[in-house]
This record gives C-alpha cells, sequence and structure tokens, in this order.
C-alpha cells in the first residue's frame, strides 16, 4: 500500500519545525528538521527558516509514498481566510502571507494554516490525552500560553482563526501587563519567562524555568509561590473558559508545564472554588497525552483529519 503522509509545519517564537506525519498520527524521525527563529531576526531571515525546513523534509519523502498536503500551525494572532500570520513574539512579521510562502514551496498539494493551540487541540483529540472527548481544550504553557478548542466533535477557530486564545483571557486578582495591551492576561502572568520574572523580583536569583522548578523541590518559598501564582491564574483562566464553552477536559502541554506536577494541583484547586457550579468543576485538568511532537501531529492533523477542521 502507497504510504500517505502529510507534511506538517510548527512555527514558533524560537524555532520552525517540519516533519511528515502519517495517517495513524506517527512522526518520520528522518524528516523532523527545525530552524531558528526569534525576535531578533529580520522578516527574511524568518521567511528563510521556513523555507530551509520544508525543502528538507520534502526531500526526506520516502520513494514510493506520496504527499497528500501541508497543514501549517502558526503562533497567533492568525488571519485564517487570508492565510496571514501576525506571532506576538515574532514582530517583524505583521500580517505576513504564511500560507501563501508554503503554497509556493508546495503548489501540487493543499496547504491548510490554523492557529497553533488549534492543532495542538487536534493532536490531544486525535492521539493524545483527549481521545473520547469531544469538548476538548488544548493548551501550551512555554514562552507563551496558547490553546484551541474542539466541541461536539469539530474545531472551532471563529471568524479570524483565533477562537481559544486562552493565553490572552485576563484573570481577577492580577495586574500583570501583557505585550498585547491587557492586563492580568493568562499569558502575562503563567508563562515560563513571566513566572521567572516575578519570582526574580521578589529576590530569586534563578534565570530559568528550569532552575525556578529545581528551587521548587529544594523547598524554596518564593519559587513556591510564584509556581502557586502561575498555576492559580491557569485555573482562574480555566475555569471561566469552561463556564463559556462547557468544557470536558483541558489537556496541557509545553515545556513550562513540566515544573512540577504541583502545578496542576493549583489549577485544580482555582477551579473547584467555582463549587456552585458543577458544570466547571466537572472539567478535567490533565497533562498532555503527546511527547514533543504534539505541535507537528496537530498541524498534519489539519490534513488526515480534515473533516473536523470546520
Amino acid at each position: 500500500m502507497t504510504e500517505r503522509f502529510a507534511l506538517a509545519i510548527d512555527l514558533g517564537g524560537t524555532k520552525v519545525e517540519a516533519a511528515l506525519v502519517d495517517p495513524e498520527g506517527e512522526v518520520l524521525a528522518s524528516s523532523r528538521f527545525r530552524a531558528p527563529t526569534g525576535n531578533q531576526r529580520s522578516s527574511q531571515q524568518l521567511a528563510a527558516s521556513v523555507d530551509e525546513v520544508i525543502a528538507k523534509t520534502l526531500g526526506a519523502l520516502p520513494s514510493g509514498s506520496v504527499l497528500i498536503g501541508a497543514g501549517v500551525g502558526s503562533a497567533g494572532p492568525v488571519e485564517e481566510a487570508e492565510g496571514w500570520v501576525s506571532p506576538l513574539n515574532l514582530p517583524v512579521w505583521r500580517d505576513y502571507p504564511l500560507r501563501d510562502q508554503v503554497v509556493a514551496a508546495l503548489p501540487d498539494v493543499p496547504v491548510t494554516l490554523r492557529m497553533d493551540g488549534l492543532c495542538i487541540t487536534l493532536a490531544e483529540h486525535w492521539v493524545g490525552a483527549g481521545r473520547g472527548y469531544d469538548n476538548v481544550m488544548g493548551m501550551i504553557v512555554s514562552t507563551g500560553v496558547g490553546g484551541g478548542l474542539v466541541l461536539h466533535g469539530n474545531t472551532v477557530s471563529g471568524p479570524t482563526g483565533n477562537a481559544g486564545h486562552i493565553g490572552h483571557i485576563e484573570v481577577a486578582g492580577f495586574d500583570d501587563p501583557c505585550p498585547c495591551g491587557g492586563i492580568g492576561c493568562v499569558e502575562a502572568i503563567a508563562s515560563g519567562p513571566r513566572t521567572v520574572a516575578w519570582a526574580r523580583g521578589q529576590g530569586w536569583t534563578g534565570t530559568t524555568g528550569e532552575e525556578l522548578g529545581a528551587s521548587y523541590r529544594d523547598g524554596d518559598p518564593i519559587a513556591a509561590a510564584a509556581i502557586e501564582r502561575s498555576g492559580r491564574a491557569i485555573g482562574q483562566g480555566i475555569a471561566s473558559a469552561t463556564s463559556l464553552v462547557d468544557l470536558e477536559l483541558v489537556a496541557i502541554g509545553g515545556g513550562f508545564s513540566h515544573v512540577t506536577p504541583d502545578l496542576f494541583d493549583h489549577m485544580r484547586t482555582a477551579v473547584a472554588r467555582r463549587k456552585q457550579f458543577a458544570f466547571v468543576t466537572k472539567v478535567k485538568i490533565v497533562p498532555s497525552g503527546l511527547s514533543n511532537d504534539g505541535p507537528l501531529i496537530g498541524a498534519a492533523a489539519l490534513i488526515h483529519r480534515a473533516e473536523m477542521v470546520v
């Protein structure tokens, strides 16, 4: 039988990655390539990184197999209809025509672009922690905080493609300014870099999320306060989202989500305060069921599970 692959592309604030993914959600390891992005790079350099990973991944397509499409997951905001991206952490790209660039590199296959949080949710629903649930939010807690929605078994992206952007829900009790212009956005409080920055402002002397986790395990009270604060903010955001759309499950991945399992306990505690609303407190908050392949699997799901993408 002829193998059918989707070419998956994941664009974020520090790297762009591409790989071939089969219809079972397996990433072909030999086809996986990455190149740097970052807020210090020019638009031309970012575009060159995208072209580089596409060319290398396409060159790894096994002989006799078929490329059936390309899925692109991008940090947001996005403009779904036009295929434009304006990643908050890549300021030189505003209304950048990323889909057109990918189409030019792959003119013979369909190309679908969505926000990366939506792709993550598709991946969790397909082969991750969201299997068996039809009302799911996937989240990434890392350099930023992103998310996406599957409701009644279909993706929900909204008129522009940015539905589910939970990182920019404002939560009560916080006054942290956000680059988006908001005050007290989940991302401004609970992303890895923002949690580290808050801890440093309280006198902690480390510099990374990994170091913060180590300090937490050593019993450092500032690290404990920082992680509780971030978990509480994420939990308040999840409770608000569940109040709005009646979620069954939230699956959370990303580098900072691994800082300590106690981060999840703080989220659950924040949700449990809505004790008069059983439809809110029922929501399950679980770690991602995926490896670091999740963003690529989700981008590929735009092709392999196209029937869900509305």
